[in-house]
């Protein structure tokens, strides 16, 4: 992309009303703009991140057997009165009615709707386990929305549900998600760290937050040092090995972490001092199940083995891809902007032309340029007629992880300027190096 034809609205000073690191630099670097309280629209740069988000979320959803669908934002209010929800959720509901006075919705959340689609087309126990999960917009009525997109009215969820004959099923299916998290993280480049966390109003036996340490975290976490050293499930783990699962979870999950709500002050303190670890935190997914809680209300039952109906036992897993982006800032940034992880930048080369004009600059700018698209990496070349000063704080405020300079005085001496966002590190090498190493 060139950056003289891309919508890409830079603010130079930090917005008023931007409380926390990523609120300010999704403003600054164009990333968002709020169209109303906790209601923001998502421009160019911020969208290809949420993009990029997306898709790992979904490979990660697939390669653990969940099945991907889109369920609409509008419900109707009368899936809520079957499993009684919908006196009770209160003002966060946005609640509406169409021409017809019928009492409609915008969804903050889809145990209903998943529920009543599952019942309509399962009947037998055959068709089990089944995992089924969308990536869409909700709409919750917060009080007080806050801190961007952190904590936003509208926001973007995967939400995946899973159905099992029994609870036995289900403890597998939560499993397979643990493990499909762990692994989304990881590759997002983030270190979550599972922590037991409260299963609320709906109850259950298994609920995990899944919480990134971040000095500008919402939260006091705590935890044993060797979280911070394990490494994630690799790509040839097994989602249909049920032990491989199992075993998984245990390592997971056999160290102390708690978030202030569930945390154990005296089992925290018999760590030894070295092995402990008090930061903030942010929650980036959450994931519980929770019986029968909906199946029985809304009679969203299978035949057994046996010939016999029973109702199905259900989990639910969600992550925040709009959250994410927020996060990943607070986990990743400097003094000058964004640091984001290669899989996730909006671009992961930029090249800086520092002379618009100069035969030589230009005719190295588009061969690199050149190079960079046939090689299938998202490039944004800054050819505008701007000072280099502005086109450096440009690359470093949008994150870009590698940085190309080219100016007519390296390109005297054969040389041009490779920079790493992240460590800061430059190398002067030639137009040919440069291309090699950014397409090897």
């Amino acid at each position: 992309m060139r950056m003289s034809r891309y919508f890409l609205p830079i603010l130079r000073e930090t917005p008023k009303e931007a409380e926390i690191v990523s609120h300010r630099l999704m403003l600054r670097a164009g990333m968002i703009r709020q169209e109303a309280s906790g209601i923001y629209a998502w421009l160019p740069l911020g969208l290809r991140v949420l993009e990029k988000i997306n898709k790992i979320i979904r490979e990660e959803q697939n390669r653990a057997g969940a099945i991907e669908l889109l369920m609409p934002t509008i419900q109707s209010a009368d899936l809520w009165r079957e499993s009684g929800r919908y006196e009770d959720y209160g003002k966060e509901m946005l609640r509406i009615r169409d021409r017809h006075e019928r009492d409609m919705l915008f969804g903050p959340t889809n145990e209903e709707m998943i529920t009543e689609i599952f019942r309509a087309n399962v009947k037998s126990y055959r068709d089990l386990p089944l995992n089924l999960y969308h990536i869409q917009w909700k709409f919750r009525d917060e009080v007080r929305p806050r801190f961007g997109v952190m904590r936003s009215r509208e926001f973007l969820m995967k939400d995946a549900y899973s159905f099992d004959l029994d609870a036995r099923g289900a403890q597998e299916s939560y499993h397979r998600m643990f493990v499909a998290y762990l692994r989304t993280f990881a590759r997002l480049g983030l270190t979550a760290i599972p922590m037991k966390a409260d299963t609320g109003p709906i109850g259950g036996e298994n609920s995990h937050e899944f919480i990134i340490l971040a000095s500008t975290g919402e939260s006091e976490v705590y935890c044993h040092k060797d979280f911070l050293q394990f490494s994630s499930p690799p790509d040839t783990v097994n989602f249909d090995d049920a032990a491989e699962m199992a075993a998984i979870v245990e390592k997971w999950t056999s160290r102390y972490a708690a978030t202030s709500e569930k945390h154990d002050q005296a089992a925290f303190a018999a760590l030894p001092k070295d092995e402990q670890v008090s930061a903030r935190g942010i929650e980036v997914g959450h994931i519980f199940t929770f019986g029968t809680k909906y199946s029985v209300p809304m009679k969203a039952n299978v035949s057994g083995p046996d010939g016999k109906e029973v109702p199905v036992h259900m989990g639910s897993y969600g992550i925040g891809p709009s959250r994410l982006v927020a996060a990943l800032i607070e986990a990743g940034h400097d003094d000058n902007g964004i640091i984001w992880p290669d899989a996730v930048a909006p671009f992961n080369v930029g090249i800086a032309n520092l002379k618009i004009g100069d035969a030589a600059t230009d005719a190295a700018c588009t061969r690199l340029y050149a190079a960079m698209q046939k090689a299938g990496i998202d490039t944004l070349y800054d050819d505008r007629d701007e000072r280099p000063g502005v086109k450096f704080a440009t690359m470093d405020m949008i994150g870009v992880p590698h940085q190309v300079i080219v100016g007519p005085k390296g390109l005297a001496e054969g040389k041009i300027e490779l920079k790493d966002r992240r460590s800061g590190a430059r190398e002067n090498l030639s137009v040919d190096e440069v291309i090699a190493r950014l397409t090897a």
